[in-house]
């Protein structure tokens, strides 16, 4: 396009064999290799929505408290819960609720086709950085709203608190 070019970016099934025969004829890009996709005007992030995934967001009066290295860094009684298929269950605070002494933003960008574009915090307790561990979505996709500018901290690497019970970590690939 223009001056760019994306060696080896698109590819086809010219001849398929039996289980591929729905393709035959139709060509299909390469994620890593484009800059954007798009399904009618909505950008797509990392791949297409699974109609069988789904993501809740749901208001909460459960008191979270988040501690790293046994510090209280944040704490809320208005917090999000967001269950999303497959995943554990996530708590998103207000920013108003989290000790933002301890944060520091990193250039950390992620990008889920669920919620959107990510931006990432370390903590910092006592000297001792805890890197990324906290993220929020600024502007997510409009099918989850409710999490803008809410902060949500790593289940798997802090402890959290809810309802003064210690929850245990999950096991998961952030783990």
């Amino acid at each position: 396009v223009g001056d760019r070019t994306a060696e080896n970016a698109a590819f086809s099934y010219t001849n398929p064999d039996e289980s591929k025969l729905g393709v035959k004829d139709f060509v299909t890009f390469r994620w890593e290799k484009m800059d954007h996709f798009y399904e009618e005007e909505e950008e797509i992030f990392v791949h297409p929505r699974d109609p069988y995934h789904r993501i809740d967001t749901v208001p909460s009066s459960r008191h979270v408290r988040i501690e790293v290295d046994g510090v209280t860094v944040a704490e809320s009684k208005r917090p999000f819960l967001l269950f999303e298929t497959s995943l554990p269950t996530r708590y998103y605070l207000p920013q108003e609720d989290v000790n933002m002494a301890f944060l520091t933003s990193t250039d950390l960008k992620t990008a889920c086709p669920y919620k959107g574009e990510a931006s990432y915090w370390s903590v910092n307790v006592d000297g001792k950085p805890h890197e990324n561990v906290v993220w929020g979505y600024p502007s997510p996709i409009a099918e989850t709203p409710k999490i803008k500018d809410l902060l949500c901290f790593f289940n798997e690497k802090v402890d959290i608190y809810l309802d003064g019970e210690l929850q245990p970590k999950p096991k998961t690939a952030w783990s």
